[in-house]
């Protein structure tokens, strides 16, 4: 490699402590060339200027220079200027660690999720130039722990017009999602001294594991076509999802209402998860369970299903013996949702702007779970209600297991889940099934989803058919 021409340096810094002595000095200079900050080229002080400058013996000098050279770090010269001749150290930067790349998928019908390029961008941009415009400079401090009043106010009339739930600002809780608020419950429920919380099974693993963090044993409780089976009740407390109960798509009976209600008012703590409450589409929402025995019962809700799970906004409603429980919770965690988008959602509340979100969401998702429910092979029919933004498709006896239909989804390029990981526990009761997600997939994107679909469960069929046949 050619050398570079030679550039003088008239003042150099060293990080050097004279007690060091020599040694340190040539280490010095060592780590300036490795560095860069002496590139390879430079002209280093003459002995004469540095040992000047430094306020040692210009002979100490002298044999540095000498020793650098014999190490190859600079190159020396009777009547020449001393110049460096390493080139700096390239540090090889450590790569970050990577997990194995995997094909994405084109396509998804994961459940949980609604469609986020429908998010009402412009109701929530006109909401949050009024909040800005009118709201005052205190409205922006901490707010109550249990949230803004403004929020609170605002869920309370919209709880009781559009769900009949028995709801007041003084037993509202906000929160960062149904999945704070049910850690938060979890936390209460162990203050108390409860040590189990049963779920419906099948349940969404991830809601039991957090409950299992806070401390607390989960066991199940079997759900069959009427919805949970109450009367196998034997904790303490239980979370349902009684509107439309996750995985099966089923609402919980008339009769196993007013079973749980029983239940509650006798020392039964219930906590209601409103699951997909806003979306029912053959008949009009059936009210919460709530309203039934509300002193004995939580109800949760959130935006997650509605809006966007991204904003992380909730809500508990409360008996009036938990609020000052949940309050000594909420303090170790103050300010978990922000105040401008708790103001932002009482104006679309109060505005009515919400109200039309939801139900030009319930007509476009209505449409949708039709068009699945037609487009399903011959063999594979759909269980629970219409309602929500998921359908379980049991698998047939005899059928494609899980796994199969999972992989043959993979070669469709489609992302779907399976019902196993959602059963508590084995037995008679458990059986395969796929559950679809169909409010996930852009109006662009829905129509191809479908087409995978059908292909993975036709193709899981073929294979299974191969497998058996003689």
């Amino acid at each position: 490699m050619p050398e570079s021409r030679s550039t003088p340096v008239d003042d150099l810094h060293l990080d050097w402590d004279p007690a060091s002595g020599r040694a340190g000095l040539a280490e010095a200079l060592r780590h300036a060339i490795r560095s860069g900050r002496l590139p390879r080229g430079t002209a280093l002080p003459s002995t004469r200027s540095l040992a000047a400058d430094l306020g040692i013996a210009r002979g100490s000098v002298t044999k540095v220079y000498t020793d650098l050279a014999d190490e190859g770090y600079v190159r020396t010269r009777q009547g020449a200027p001393t110049v460096v001749t390493a080139e700096a150290a390239q540090d090889v930067p450590l790569k970050p660690h990577q997990p194995p790349q995997t094909e994405r998928p084109l396509w998804t019908l994961v459940p949980g999720l609604p469609d986020l390029s429908a998010f009402p961008r412009s109701p929530w941009l006109s909401a949050t130039r009024k909040v800005l415009n009118r709201a005052p400079a205190s409205a922006f401090n901490l707010p109550d722990v249990l949230g803004v009043p403004a929020l609170r106010e605002a869920l309370a009339h919209h709880l009781r017009r559009s769900r009949g739930v028995v709801a007041d600002p003084g037993r509202i809780v906000v929160c960062a999602g149904y999945a704070h608020g049910l850690s938060l419950l979890s936390a209460a429920l162990r203050a108390r001294g409860l040590t189990r919380l049963a779920f419906e099974n099948p349940s969404l693993w991830v809601h039991r594991d957090i409950a299992t963090a806070s401390g607390l044993t989960v066991t199940g409780v079997d759900v069959d076509g009427d919805g949970v089976r109450v009367a196998d009740l034997t904790e303490p407390a239980v979370v349902v999802t009684p509107a439309h109960q996750y995985p099966t798509g089923v609402t919980l009976a008339p009769h196993r209402r007013t079973e749980l209600a029983r239940a509650a008012r006798q020392g039964l703590l219930v906590i209601e998860d409103d699951y997909d409450g806003e979306f029912r589409f053959d008949r009009a929402p059936v009210g919460a369970v709530q309203a039934l025995a509300p002193e004995c019962v939580v109800y949760a809700g959130s935006v997650s299903k509605t809006l966007a799970p991204g904003l992380r906004l909730g809500w508990l409603v409360l008996p009036r013996f938990l609020v000052p429980l949940l309050h000594s919770v909420l303090e170790a965690t103050r300010g978990v949702v922000g105040v401008l988008d708790q103001l932002v959602f009482a104006e679309l509340l109060n505005s009515g702007a919400y109200a039309r979100h939801v139900r030009r969401s319930r007509a476009t998702y209505r449409r949708r779970r039709d068009r699945i429910v037609a487009a399903l092979p011959e063999g594979f029919a759909p269980r629970g209600i219409s309602a929500g933004l998921h359908v379980l498709i049991p698998l047939p006896d005899g059928g494609p297991k899980e796994a199969d239909v999972i992989n043959a989804a993979r070669r469709h390029s489609l992302q779907l889940a399976t019902l196993g990981p959602h059963w508590i526990t084995s037995g008679e009761r458990r059986y395969d099934g796929v559950v679809v997600g169909y409010a996930a997939p852009s109006d662009h994107a829905f129509e191809p989803a479908i087409a995978a679909l059908v292909c993975a469960l036709t193709d899981a069929s073929a294979h299974t058919s191969d497998k058996i046949r003689p």
